[in-house]
C-alpha cells in the first residue's frame, strides 16, 4: 500500500491518499478541503478512486467529504457513528472557524471497533478510539505496519479534549491501550504534523509516555 500525505485547509490537516499497488485503486482519507491538490496526487498516479475514509467529523477533516463524493461518485465510509452530531453540524463549524461552506452527509457506511475497510486488494483494520471525539476511528495496516491516526496522537502530544463530547482519560485510554499495543515498530501519520512510531511516542511523548504510567500499570 502507498500513502501520500497533502496537508490541506489553514489548519494544514493531513489529508492522504492510499492506494492499491496492484490495482491502483485509492482512498482518500480526511478529505478536509483543497480537493484540487488532492486530486493532482490521483491524477499523477494515474489512480482510480473508490471511497472516502473518516476518522472523526471536525470540519478540517471532512469539511470536503460531501463535495468529493458528489463530484467522484464515492462511498463513505466511518467514522463511528457517535460522531454523526459533528458531521450534521459541519455547516456551522463552517461559518464558526472561517472556512468555506460545508455540506453536512451521512456515510454509506458508519464504522465499529473491529471492522476491516479495503483499498483495492489491501485490508485497513478499524479501531474505535474516542477521546478527541466519541466516534473516532483508527486506520491500521498490520502488514506494512503502519496506521493513520487522526487526532487522537500526535508526534509528542496528544489530541485536544475541550470540544463538545470530547474526554482526557477516554482519549488517554485509546492511546495505551487500543493504539500503543499494536506494536513500538508501527509508523503512524497523525491528523497534524509530522508521522512518527508508537515506541517514538511511549518513549518521550509528554501527555501518554510509559514514565508517566509506570507505577500504575506495573
Amino acid at each position: 500500500m502507498q500513502v501520500h500525505v497533502v496537508p490541506v485547509t489553514p489548519f494544514q490537516q493531513n489529508c492522504s491518499v492510499v492506494w492499491c499497488d496492484a490495482t491502483k485503486q485509492a482512498a482518500v482519507v480526511d478529505p478536509g478541503g483543497d480537493l484540487e491538490r488532492v486530486l493532482s496526487v490521483v491524477q499523477k498516479n494515474e489512480l482510480k478512486l473508490q471511497k472516502i475514509l473518516l476518522t472523526h467529523g471536525h470540519i478540517d477533516h471532512a469539511g470536503a467529504t460531501y463535495d468529493l463524493a458528489e463530484q467522484a461518485l464515492l462511498p463513505i465510509e466511518g467514522p463511528q457513528r457517535e460522531d454523526a452530531f459533528w458531521i450534521d453540524q459541519l455547516p456551522m463549524q463552517g461559518a464558526m472557524f472561517g472556512l468555506p461552506a460545508a455540506r453536512a452527509f451521512t456515510p454509506d457506511r458508519w464504522l465499529e471497533h473491529g471492522d476491516v475497510v479495503t483499498v483495492g486488494e489491501e485490508r485497513l483494520q478499524v479501531l474505535h478510539c474516542p477521546g478527541h471525539t466519541p466516534g473516532h476511528v483508527v486506520f491500521f495496516h498490520a502488514g506494512q505496519r503502519f496506521a493513520l491516526v487522526g487526532d487522537v496522537l500526535f508526534k509528542g502530544s496528544i489530541g485536544r479534549t475541550d470540544f463538545p463530547r470530547g474526554d482526557h482519560e477516554t482519549l488517554i485510554r485509546s492511546i495505551r491501550e487500543r493504539q500503543f499495543p499494536l506494536g513500538d515498530d508501527v509508523r503512524f501519520v497523525p491528523g497534524h504534523g509530522p508521522m512518527s512510531t508508537f515506541g517514538e511516542e511511549r518513549r518521550s511523548n509528554p501527555f501518554v509516555g510509559d514514565r508517566l504510567f509506570a507505577s500504575a500499570e506495573g
